[in-house]
């Protein structure tokens, strides 16, 4: 027995259209699924504030203690002397019990007291006896010598010269006042006046007889060996 079939009812004719059909539903399912857009859902509510408990500072409260004021001080005891009627008082103040408005009265002339004024005593440059380092200027040069330390930085900055120091001989031989008069700089200046300063003590100079102060210059040489 035939198979009757239309050819209406004949599928096999639409195959091709039912294809491009579905390939084109799909495409676009494809391009909807890229172009779809999502948005998160908030909430907005009291339900999800959370309660922060503060600790508050506590300040304490504290008690102030008044000292108490310190006690007064003891009462002086004054002694009275008794002076009988026949003792004298001196009295260097004359008193007026009759004076009134009309009376003159003296100006007072306060009493000028002069002041002692104690001149410092004379330096001499030249006197009949120049004072003498104790041991002569050989003893004097050999204590340079010892005592002398050259300074680093003049040493290492090739210096060297004379360094020209006055100081005062003082009546009792002692040396004062030293300073320099022209230095060659590096710290050997200040290296002079320290040995100076630390000479022992001279024997003075004296004019007719008697000690006196004394200017000397002393040159200190500085080589470099």
């Amino acid at each position: 027995m035939d198979t009757k079939k239309t050819p209406k009812a004949d599928l096999e004719n639409k195959k091709v259209i039912f294809t491009q059909i579905g390939l084109i539903i799909a495409l676009a399912a494809v391009l909807l699924a890229f172009e779809w857009k999502s948005y998160e859902k908030t909430v907005e509510g009291f339900g999800d504030r959370l309660a922060v408990d503060i600790d508050e500072d506590i300040i304490p409260i504290t008690e102030q203690k008044v000292k108490p004021p310190p006690p007064p001080p003891p009462k002086k005891v004054v002694q009275i002397n008794i002076v009988e009627d026949d003792v004298e008082v001196e009295q260097d103040l004359e008193i007026d019990i009759e004076a009134d408005e009309t009376t003159e009265i003296e100006e007072y002339i306060p009493i000028d007291v002069e002041e002692e004024e104690y001149e410092e005593a004379q330096i001499f440059m030249v006197v009949e006896s120049m004072p003498v380092p104790p041991g002569g200027l050989a003893a004097l040069y050999k204590y340079l010598g010892e005592n002398i330390k050259y300074p680093v930085m003049a040493k290492e900055s090739g210096i060297q010269g004379t360094v020209y120091v006055t100081f005062v001989v003082e009546k009792n031989g002692s040396v004062s006042k030293v300073r320099v008069l022209r230095g060659i700089g590096g710290g050997c200046d200040e290296e002079a006046v320290r040995v100076v300063k630390n000479m022992p003590k001279w024997k003075a100079g004296k004019q007719r007889g008697k000690p006196v102060r004394v200017q000397y210059n002393l040159p200190v040489k500085f080589i470099l060996q």
